[in-house]
C-alpha cells in the first residue's frame, strides 16, 4: 500500500472502520464497526498495514483479571501509515510510515537522554486501557459503548490513535510484514542480548524458552559473537528450530532424569553460563535459570511476563556471597526512537534475521487462526494483513 494515500480529508473526523474486539477473556475476537475518534493533543491517528500476533496479546486475552480489560482491542506489533496528527506533533506528518511501540520515549527526560536507560521519566510505562495523556478511549463500538486501548496501541483495527512518545518513524522501503516484527518480541530477545546483558564475543548463553522471544535473544547473542547458546524447552522440536538462530546445544527438561537442568548445564559448561535469559514467565523457571548462572560474574537477564503478584524468594547468603546477579529487562533495554533504527539497518545490511521469525501470514478476517496457531505451539510469529 502506498503511504500516501492516505487522505488528509478524514483529518479532524471520526472514521468508522473494522477492529477485532476481545470482548470476553479467551473467546474468539470478533470483527465489528468501530468508531475511531481523531487525534488530539500530542496524538496520531495511524491506519494500520499489518500487525503480527504476540504472545503478550495471547497472556492478556487470556487474563480474567485486571491488568486485563474488556472489552478491548488487543495487538501492538504493527506497521502504519499516518493519516492525521493533533496539535503538538512535529515528529511525523500525514504519509509517514510508522511502527508503534509500547514502551514511551519522549526523548526529553532525564531517562530518555541518559545511555543508561530506557524507562521514560516523563510517560512511565503502564498497562493503562487508556490513552497516554488522559485516562479517555478513542474507540467506541456501533453501540457507542466504550472499548479499551491495549499497551497504548492495539493495532487490531484498521485504524488506531497512538501517543507520540509511542510512534518511531520507519523506513519506507523496509518490507512491513518484517518491520511489524521490531514493535515488541524480535527487539526484546534482540536487545536483551546487545543492550542489557552486553553479550560478549566467546561467551556462554543459556536461554530458558524458545519461544519468538528466546529465539530472538539467541539471534541477539549470535550478533554478538556468543560461542555456545544453550536452549532450554520441553518441545523437542525446538531443537531443530534453535538451530536456526544460531543455538548449539539444547536441553529438553523433561530428559534431564534425575537431575535439575541447572545441574545439567553446569555440568556442560564447568560451572554455569555466563548468562542466562528467562523467557518464560514462570517462577520456578526464573529460579533454575539463576542456579545455571556462573558464580562470579553470571547474570540473569528477565524477560517473561509472570502474573503480576507473583514474588520471587532467594537466599539472601547465596545472593550475598555467589556474585551472581539479577536484573529485568524491559523491550529488551532498547530507546525506541534510537535503537530501532539500528536494528532496521542490521536487518537491511542482512546482519539480523527477521524472515525466519514469520512463519505463517493470514487476512484480517482470519486474525483467530492466529491465536490458534501460537496457542498450539505451532507459530513464532503470524503476521496478519488488515487490507491485502
Amino acid at each position: 500500500m502506498d503511504g500516501k494515500s492516505c487522505s488528509s480529508n478524514t483529518a479532524g473526523k471520526p472514521i468508522r472502520c473494522k477492529a477485532a474486539i476481545a470482548r470476553k477473556p479467551g473467546e474468539p475476537l470478533v470483527i465489528e464497526e468501530v468508531i475511531v475518534a481523531p487525534p488530539k493533543h500530542g496524538e496520531v491517528r495511524i491506519k494500520i498495514i499489518c500487525t503480527s500476533l504476540c504472545h503478550s496479546d495471547v497472556t492478556l486475552w487470556k487474563l480474567k483479571d485486571p491488568p486485563a480489560n474488556f472489552p478491548t482491542i488487543l495487538g501492538h506489533e504493527a506497521v502504519g501509515v499516518v493519516e492525521s496528527v493533533g496539535e503538538g506533533v512535529h515528529e511525523v506528518v500525514e504519509g509517514d510510515t510508522v511502527i508503534p511501540i509500547f514502551l514511551p520515549d519522549c526523548g526529553e527526560c532525564i531517562d530518555c537522554l541518559s545511555e543508561k536507560s530506557n524507562l521514560c521519566t516523563k510517560f512511565p510505562f503502564k498497562l493503562s486501557p487508556w490513552m497516554e495523556r488522559e485516562e479517555t478511549s478513542r474507540f467506541t463500538d456501533a453501540n457507542g459503548e466504550t472499548l479499551y486501548h491495549f499497551l497504548s496501541i492495539s493495532s487490531f483495527s484498521e485504524y488506531t490513535v497512538v501517543d507520540i512518545v509511542h510512534l518511531v518513524k520507519t523506513d519506507p522501503t523496509i518490507p512491513t510484514n518484517r518491520a511489524c516484527l521490531l514493535g515488541c518480541g524480535i527487539s526484546t530477545g534482540v536487545g536483551a542480548a546487545l543492550k542489557t546483558a552486553k553479550v560478549e564475543a566467546g561467551t556462554t548463553i543459556a536461554i530458558f524458552g524458545l519461544g519468538g522471544i528466546g529465539l530472538a535473544v539467541a539471534e541477539g547473542s549470535r550478533l554478538c559473537g556468543a560461542k555456545r547458546i544453550i536452549g532450554v524447552d520441553l518441545n523437542q522440536d525446538k531443537c531443530e528450530l534453535g538451530k536456526k538462530f544460531g543455538v548449539t546445544d539444547f536441553v529438553n527438561p523433561g530428559n534431564c532424569g534425575d537431575k535439575t537442568v541447572s545441574q545439567v548445564i553446569i555440568e556442560m559448561t564447568g560451572g554455569g553460563a555466563d548468562y542466562c535469559f528467562e523467557c518464560v514467565g514462570m517462577k520456578s523457571v526464573v529460579h533454575e535459570a539463576y542456579s545455571s548462572c556462573r558464580k562470579g560474574w553470571g547474570k540473569l537477564v528477565m524477560l517473561g511476563y509472570d502474573h503480576p503478584d507473583t514474588m520471587l524468594s532467594f537466599n539472601s547468603f547465596e545472593l550475598l556471597s555467589s556474585g551472581k546477579s539479577i536484573t529485568g529487562s524491559i523491550f529488551g533495554g532498547l530507546k525506541p526512537k534510537s535503537d530501532i533504527r539500528i536494528l532496521e539497518k542490521r536487518y537491511m545490511d542482512k546482519e539480523l534475521r527477521l524472515d525466519e521469525f514469520v512463519t505463517h501470514e493470514v487476512d484480517f478476517k482470519d486474525i483467530n487462526t492466529a491465536f490458534d496457531l501460537m496457542t498450539e505451539g505451532k507459530s513464532l510469529r503470524c503476521v496478519i494483513w488488515m487490507n491485502k
